[in-house]
């Protein structure tokens, strides 16, 4: 028998595609059901509230900080990029907003950032906790967080993802404006370095490995399973937020139901199609460190077994 095909002999590299295909579509599956048998729809309505209260806070302060260095005309119609990954009627509602605070004067938005900072970080630390706690509970996590680690836990991730998405965020912008103002020629052809779906991607994906690496569980999940869960969760926001756009613009003309609420309730579906994807990334990195373990354990389990029997 060859040892290619025994994933249960230590040392050597299973090449079956067959099982490989077998033990994805197994993972797959037990994450699904990790996923969809639980109370999961409480923390997916729970994140989706506190972000949709905490994003237009937060949209306030990036445009008073970034109204310092760039007129906030510039601001707005750079950050419209970022509204075209929503559907069509929430995409109104941010750029109706950008293009209030970009004829806004400054010192108004001076004003309202200063308000904004304390509605936002209240309403983002909330966030971060019931996302926190979804993570937790989707991981079976049995030594759970006491209430002030917990608390500091939840403050580190808000920290630390305002830290990264404000350089990314930098980084897209100021590409961007310098390729505009500079006609930076030899990158032209490279559409995608310019897209905003491209660098929300890469954000999302170093943001979620690292969330499920260090803040789902008190012990760190693997790095394998953490990647492979951050990389789920980003390309699976990107196919629902392109689901989304079809649902809302071509299936179900929510503005007949809820009339001028009808941008509202698009961007909350927006958003929990994008928590559950979040959370699947969470079950399937959980559901790979359960298969790796396995397969590390088979053959001490084994040696085990037998050796009573040399005995």
């Amino acid at each position: 028998m060859s040892t290619a095909k025994d994933p249960d002999v230590p040392g050597k590299l299973d090449l079956d595609p067959v099982h490989w295909a077998r033990a994805t579509l197994d993972v797959l599956g037990k994450a699904l059901q990790r996923l969809w048998g639980r109370d999961v729809m409480l923390y997916v309505g729970g994140v989706s509230f506190w972000i949709m209260l905490a994003v237009f806070p937060l949209l306030v302060i990036a445009v008073g900080l970034y109204g310092i260095l760039v007129s906030p005309e510039q601001v707005a119609s750079q950050a419209a990029a970022l509204a075209r990954m929503l559907p069509a009627d929430a995409r109104s509602l941010f750029q109706g907003e950008l293009q209030r605070l970009a004829h806004a004067p400054h010192v108004a938005v001076s004003a309202q950032s200063l308000v904004a900072l304390i509605i936002g970080a209240y309403a983002s630390h909330r966030g971060y906790k019931a996302l926190l706690a979804g993570l937790s509970f989707i991981h079976d996590e049995e030594n759970q967080r006491g209430f002030v680690s917990f608390n500091v836990m939840a403050l580190i991730v808000l920290v630390a993802s305002l830290v990264l998405m404000g350089l990314v965020s930098v980084l897209f912008l100021g590409l961007r404006v310098a390729a505009t103002a500079w006609g930076l020629k030899p990158l032209a052809g490279l559409s995608w370095l310019y897209s905003e779906w491209t660098w929300t991607s890469v954000c999302m994906l170093l943001a979620m490995s690292l969330i499920y690496r260090f803040a789902m569980s008190r012990e760190p999940v693997a790095w394998r399973a953490s990647i492979v869960g951050g990389l789920a969760s980003a390309v699976l926001a990107l196919v629902a937020s392109w689901l989304c756009a079809i649902y809302v613009e071509q299936i179900a003309h929510l503005g007949a139901t809820y009339g001028s609420v009808g941008t509202v309730v698009v961007f909350l579906i927006w958003l929990s199609w994008n928590v559950n994807a979040l959370f699947f990334g969470g079950a399937l990195a959980t559901e790979m460190e359960i298969a790796l373990h396995t397969r590390k354990i088979k053959p001490v389990l084994r040696r085990r077994k037998k050796a009573p029997a040399a005995g």
